[in-house]
């Protein structure tokens, strides 16, 4: 299991969420972050996920 960090932001700059997930890998950090994104209620709102690296998995303004 990887780390991959989620954070949310509100449009002010406010932080919703800003948590550790820990997937298998990339791919599966893409299709179940999406699914824990949308139940979280803020796949419209600014969000990126990223993995240990650095690197942007997960993107929305």
């Amino acid at each position: 299991m990887e780390n991959y960090r989620f954070t949310a932001f509100e449009k002010t700059g406010e932080i919703l969420f800003d948590e550790v997930w820990n997937f298998e890998n990339d791919e599966a950090a893409k299709m179940e972050g999406q699914k824990q994104i949308e139940e979280k209620g803020v796949a419209e709102k600014t969000h990126r996920l990223v993995n240990s690296a650095g690197k942007l998995l997960l993107f929305h303004v």
